[in-house]
This record gives structure tokens, C-alpha cells and sequence, in this order.
């Protein structure tokens, strides 16, 4: 699914469907978002809400691990398809991007289409 807002193309991932944004709202995390901008940049953003991201770092913290990081990692109050486009318009609005190293392109990367 690609949602096209005014400022950026928004790409879901493949599996995010109805059923997958059912699922993914329930879970409380969605990786695989990436938002491509008008000048072809694209960044990959990993979409947390803050109860499952308190629970990961529970978990991990009792295996030892003192932190939870992600490429492009966002945390919203809950991971549904109009939150995280609030989100990116709001992020863009920001510059969060301006800052960010985009995806190589796939022609740069050497994968095939």
C-alpha cells in the first residue's frame, strides 16, 4: 500500500492490508514504513507506541540489554494508518529528515528489481 501525501509518498509494507493494519494497531509495532520525498530520498521509519515500546524494554532489560534502538524509529500514541501519516507530515514539517542519511538507491546497492 502507498499513500501519496502532498509533501512525500508513503510505502507500507506488502502486508499491510486490512487485516495487517488490524493486527499491527493490536501489536503495537510496524517496521518496513518507508517515506520516499519529491526530490527521490527515501527513509525507512520503524513506528512504536509507547505501551509495546515499554514492554520490549522490559523484556530486554531483564536479558541484560540496556537499550532499544531502530533505524528511523518513531513513537506514536498508537500505530493505526492515520497516525502515522500524521506523523510523517508532522516529522517532515520539522525537518526530521534533513537530518537523516537516505536509502541508497537499488541501482546504487546492486539489488535487482
Amino acid at each position: 500500500m502507498n499513500i501519496q501525501l502532498a509533501t512525500c509518498l508513503v510505502h507500507f509494507p506488502e502486508d499491510y492490508d486490512e487485516r495487517g493494519e488490524w493486527e499491527v494497531e493490536r501489536k503495537g509495532w510496524l517496521q518496513g514504513v518507508q517515506v520516499e520525498m519529491t526530490n527521490g530520498n527515501s527513509y525507512p521509519l520503524f513506528f512504536y507506541d509507547p505501551i509495546r515500546l515499554s514492554q520490549d524494554l522490559e523484556a530486554d532489560a531483564k536479558q541484560g540489554r540496556t537499550a532499544i534502538g531502530e533505524p528511523g524509529m518513531v513513537i506514536v500514541a498508537e500505530v493505526t494508518r492515520e497516525s502515522i501519516l500524521r506523523a510523517v507530515e508532522t516529522l517532515i514539517s520539522e525537518g526530521f529528515f534533513d537530518h537523516l542519511r537516505p536509502l541508497l538507491p537499488v541501482e546504487a546497492n546492486g539489488v535487482a528489481h
